[in-house]
């Protein structure tokens, strides 16, 4: 949970990035008539625009900046208004060519894209307090400001530096973190190798060696690289709270598992007054709506419950991936309320007018190259007049059915290297569990997996393999006191130093499971095995297998071939009055998903409305009221049973009974609160 109160935006927001600078001034007065007729909210302004606010060292150009605010207020569109810091001029960067970032390999980047940043460089960090206290204190008051929007995407392209002064400051920051050099040694195993160090003046980052680098080191260097990045935000929000009080201070992150894996968000969700994200569907011939949603539940969770912003998606294709289809007719809509589902305070977009030069001019806009004329203008214009409907849901919070367990730092570790195969993901597992769930339609929350887990029947861990020993109490806790929890296969090995819990696997969570594990024992690749189960029921598994010692655990599934045969593949163990289920190989759809049908009814969980695949039904609540999104991503028309009579908000149709959801659109009804 945040430890300050989440700060609300007054209304629902729509409207995307605004770069204003890459157009003649004649173009904003029609930019701007062109936001009222879409219903434009919001724009951010000002990402990439510091060598427009300072083309010389402590040279400024306010001046086409102060015109561009009140030119937007006085058309009623207010400011997400960032601080340009996520990319410096290059005179910067010929001043002071050491804040570019080293690789591991020893090559220093160039300047020419944007986020090529040292974050340990102390010119950097004078250059960009100056430049956000400037900001501050010129338009900390403006009556267009609705939010300050810091740096852009902290982690993308790159978090992590090599360089000489990154490596002064990664040994300030293990000397802070271990306090002696006996304790580092003792954290990160240096007797294995002959590693040992004698004094903090011998450690470097995890440059390039010619073989395996210390896991504990590299994971140490991860965590120091990611606190680094967030030393810089809380610097430049700390300026904005002292020069701007009152207006909420965000950074946009990129939650989905897919999109960026170098960021704590739990660490960062706490330093943000209003949690925000950026979202892009990756199109690999996947349902790329799962991921859609397990990313705004993953946003929602971070910040705690309360509701979040989706501060950038597109309209249509972007120009990043090999292949960049466009989205269908309906899609960007259904993709925004679908976001507004699970908790987001409107929709936002990269960006209001498509660029004419650059890397991403083929990237969809809200204003496409063909102008006004074209379909994804007039579906602008009709999601602008929705999330007007929606109104009256603002500040209203996202019920969920189930929680999965998951923590950034454990998925850190297992891409470390040296385990029993390279063909174990957990953003795969991850994504594998919270698709069966999603296929049975429940709504989730995720969780650290120290966090209070009490409030959900039913949690799932699909990929722990790093548990602390806090950890894995609070999920022992959690099944004694009643809850029903699914561990997958390669979790609780490690502690938070990357070292193998004392005595047999899966260490920190041996108890709850009421189990042992003898032995790992991989897949070679295209080879499977064959699970049996009750009633003369068989599955087939791959990836993985294990040589599961059941103690107090009942086995459900066994393995029926292969190097394991005999031994147990799923396991029930009774604690206290709970249920924790144990998950030994990698199952496919089919099978997980019959799984947790197994599992739901073993939680109690109610089973769910007869509903189509791929129909999703998330509610939100309120002291005003309930409120039931219907999302139909198939090509036939749903029927959604409704519990109690209600009003549907984007139609005005009063209801009973049912909803009828047409192919491929959103609907939303108002019920009683008690519905």
């Amino acid at each position: 949970m945040p430890s300050h109160p989440r700060t609300p935006l007054p209304r629902l927001a729509f409207g995307g990035d605004y770069n204003p600078e890459q157009w003649p001034e004649e173009v904003w007065r029609e930019d701007v008539r062109l936001m009222r007729e879409a219903g434009v909210t919001m724009v951010s302004v000002g990402v990439f625009s510091w060598a427009l606010l300072e083309p010389e060292p402590g040279v400024h150009d306010f001046g086409w900046l102060d015109r561009l605010l009140d030119l937007l207020h006085t058309h009623g569109v207010r400011v997400a208004l960032a601080t340009p810091t996520v990319a410096p001029p290059a005179w910067f960067y010929r001043a002071h060519p050491e804040a570019l970032p080293v690789t591991a390999d020893g090559v220093r980047y160039a300047f020419g894209s944007r986020g090529a940043i040292c974050h340990s460089s102390t010119a950097y960090r004078a250059a960009a307090a100056d430049i956000t206290t400037r900001l501050g204190e010129r338009y900390g008051t403006h009556p267009a400001l609705a939010l300050w929007h810091v740096h852009n995407e902290y982690g993308v392209p790159v978090s992590a530096c090599y360089c000489d002064s990154c490596a002064a400051h990664f040994r300030r920051w293990t000397e802070a973190a271990h306090g002696t050099v006996d304790a580092l040694n003792e954290a990160w195993g240096t007797a294995f190798w002959g590693q040992r160090y004698t004094s903090f003046e011998q450690i470097d980052p995890p440059r390039r060696t010619p073989g395996a680098v210390n896991p504990a080191q590299a994971l140490d260097h991860r965590r120091f690289a990611d606190a680094t990045m967030r030393e810089n935000f809380v610097s430049e929000r700390d300026i904005l709270h002292r020069l701007s009080p009152g207006v909420p201070v965000t950074t946009n992150f990129m939650t989905a598992l897919s999109q960026c894996d170098t960021v704590d968000y739990w660490a960062w969700g706490r330093e943000v007054d209003l949690v925000t994200n950026d979202h892009y569907l990756i199109t690999d011939g996947r349902r790329t709506h799962v991921n859609l949603a397990m990313a705004a539940d993953l946003t929602r969770s971070v910040a705690g419950g309360a509701p979040w912003l989706l501060l950038e998606h597109s309209t249509s294709g972007v120009n990043w991936q090999p292949r960049n289809p466009a989205k269908a007719p309906g899609e960007m809509a259904r993709n925004s309320l679908a976001h507004v589902a699970r908790g987001s305070e409107g929709a936002m977009f990269f960006q209001w007018r498509q660029s004419r030069r650059g890397a991403e001019k083929f990237h969809s806009a809200m204003l496409p190259h063909g102008g006004t004329a074209t379909r994804i203008w007039r579906e602008v214009v009709r999601l602008g007049s929705d999330i007007a409907a929606l109104a009256e849901i603002a500040g209203t919070r996202t019920e969920a059915d189930a929680a999965v367990v998951w923590d950034w730092q454990s998925a850190w570790a297992q891409g470390l290297g040296g385990h029993p195969t390279v063909d174990h993901d957990p953003v795969e597992r991850a994504d594998a569990f919270y698709e069966a769930l999603y296929d049975s339609h429940l709504t989730v929350d995720f969780a650290h997996p120290e966090a209070d887990l009490a409030r959900y029947p039913l949690a799932v861990v699909p990929a722990s393999y790093l548990m602390t020993e806090a950890g894995g109490r609070n999920l022992r806790r959690y099944v004694e006191g009643g809850g029903t929890l699914v561990v997958s296969y390669f979790s609780g090995i490690v502690d938070e130093h990357d070292a193998v819990h004392p005595g047999p696997v899966p260490g920190a969570l041996r108890d709850v499971l009421g189990l042992t594990v003898e032995e790992f024992s991989p897949l070679l690749p295209g080879r499977t095995v064959r699970l049996d189960g009750p009633g003369g029921a068989t599955w087939t598994a791959d990836v993985w297998t294990e040589a599961v010692v059941p103690d107090t655990a009942r086995t459900v599934w066994t393995y029926a071939d292969g190097l394991t045969a005999g031994h147990p593949a799923v396991t029930r163990n009774r604690l206290g009055a709970g249920t924790a289920w144990y998950v030994s190989t990698r199952l496919g759809a089919t099978d997980l998903g019959a799984l947790l049908r197994t599992v739901r009814a073993d939680a109690g969980v109610p089973g769910p409305a007869a509903l189509p695949r791929d129909v999703e039904v998330v509610r939100r609540s309120g002291d005003g009221g309930t409120y039931l999104f219907a999302v139909n991503h198939t090509g036939s028309e749903a029927t959604v049973p409704l519990d109690a009579s209600g009003t549907e908000l984007l139609t005005d149709t009063p209801l009973t009974g049912h909803l009828t959801v047409p192919a491929g659109t959103v609907r939303v009804v108002r019920l009683p609160p008690d519905a």
